[in-house]
């Protein structure tokens, strides 16, 4: 048994114990290997706290209006259930490639050029 002597306090560390802290720690280093630090990855919300996001009508654009206001002209709301919330989500990346016509459909967002 190892023991040490500070402050007229001695401490004995078991061997089993130490044998459990180890194993501990190789488990939680072997999650964090495996998951790739997922759990700890940082997501940027599209609007700020108290805004929605809005759709450039034709285009690709969006832009964030505070809660209560109506979209500027030239914008419209996203779809019900068609709304991103962080930037990068399924439904952001969707976005890049479709918009709405001045009737509200859904439609491919034209070719850049």
């Amino acid at each position: 048994m190892n023991t040490s002597r500070r402050a007229g306090f001695t401490t004995r560390v078991r061997p089993g114990r130490m044998r459990i802290a180890a194993a501990a720690f190789a488990s939680v280093a072997a999650v964090v290997a495996l998951t790739g630090c997922s759990g700890w990855e940082y997501r940027e919300d599209v609007c700020a706290s108290g805004e929605y996001p809005v759709l450039s009508v034709g285009g690709t654009g969006s832009a964030c209006v505070s809660d209560g206001q109506e979209p500027p002209s030239g914008f419209a709301r996203y779809p019900q259930g068609k709304v991103p919330q962080e930037v990068g989500d399924k439904w952001d990346t969707y976005w890049d490639t479709h918009t709405l016509d001045k009737e509200g459909n859904v439609i491919d967002a034209p070719a850049e050029g």
